[in-house]
């Protein structure tokens, strides 16, 4: 049986996931499989899977049940001790699983490993913007906060340390649940959340840039809406969890995640909507603020010249201070 499984939910992504498999089958670590949940795809997605010739790649096919469905029918399919997450947009540096894998084996506590991330455009051109979380001592509030792990591709977990977060719904036939599938965002925050209120793992990340992860306005983090409901069902679920927690880092949480929907707006061109979402921050919380002050204000100042000059100014301003957009 291969040592590690990854796995890739993909739907209609023939126009990346070739790329994707590359930069996994590029692993210098080499004994793992590869499982590529297509969910539902009506492109040519399961077609270009099945042109490459590697025994180590698994193709399942299933009806729509979104990421987190995606996710659960990979893991339910994987043999190895130690299980990674690739969205079929994002790529994997050629040693990523070999130095998680050599994280976990290096302390039997840990049971998630995470990596720092670098984003990327639609292109694969690289933004100059990397995500450099907190690594070590990662508490409940860190994760609500903060969300260090960052994103869904960052994660590689012990075996073990999920099936602790294993369930399985009423009316679920098929097999169990680690993602919640009731979520169509916020899936990770939720599973995370889960994951540390619920179990003593530990959560630890390593500071290379081993994940490249895809900024695009047209995936689900685009609508900006929703994620915010979202992230408001997350909450409600966590509270019955752990109700005298989130009672007290709820502000705080709001405000960090109101401002991260402010960027994404302004990132997106809407200015007033950053506005609100900047404003509510702030009366939340000063907590981010505080903490955080030349990124709040790189904020407010970022949609403050988009709504007064537009977004072409915006981009050539900030293009010129930063050299990156916000």
């Amino acid at each position: 049986m291969p040592k590690a499984s990854i796995i890739v939910p993909a739907f209609n992504v023939a126009h990346c996931i070739a790329e994707t498999l590359n930069s996994l089958l590029a692993q210098t670590f080499k004994d793992f499989e590869i499982i590529v949940v297509d969910d539902g795809s009506t492109d040519q997605t399961s077609a270009l899977v099945h042109t490459f010739n590697d025994p180590r790649i698994k193709l399942v096919r299933q009806t729509n049940r979104g990421l987190a469905g995606a996710r659960n029918s990979g893991i339910a399919a994987a043999l190895g001790d130690f299980i990674g997450f690739c969205d079929a947009d994002d790529l994997w540096m050629p040693t990523k699983l070999a130095k998680h894998i050599a994280h976990l084996e290096a302390d039997p506590d840990i049971g998630i490993s995470f990596s720092a991330s670098a984003l990327i455009d639609r292109n694969g051109n690289h933004l100059g913007i990397s995500q450099t979380p907190k690594l070590t001592h990662i508490s409940a509030k860190d994760v609500l906060l903060r969300n260090p792990i960052g994103n869904g591709s960052a994660a590689v977990f012990r075996r073990a340390a999920l099936q602790d977060i294993a369930w399985r719904p009423t009316h679920e036939k098929i097999r169990d649940w680690w993602f919640d599938e009731n979520f169509h965002q916020t899936e990770d925050v939720e599973c995370w959340m889960r994951f540390i209120l619920t179990t003593n793992w530990k959560i630890e990340g390593l500071a290379d840039n081993l994940t490249l992860y895809r900024v695009s306005a047209g995936g689900l983090s685009a609508n900006i809406e929703n994620q915010r409901k979202s992230w408001e069902n997350m909450i409600s679920k966590i509270s019955s969890i752990s109700p005298k927690f989130v009672h007290q880092h709820i502000d705080k949480a709001r405000a960090y995640q109101l401002r991260y929907l402010a960027r994404r707006a302004v990132s997106m061109g809407q200015s007033r909507l950053a506005i609100r979402l900047i404003g509510r921050s702030l009366l939340s919380s000063p907590h981010p603020l505080i903490f955080e002050p030349a990124k709040t204000v790189t904020t407010i100042g970022a949609a403050l010249i988009q709504q007064a000059f537009g977004q072409r100014a915006y981009t050539r301003i900030f293009s010129a201070l930063t050299g990156h957009h916000l």
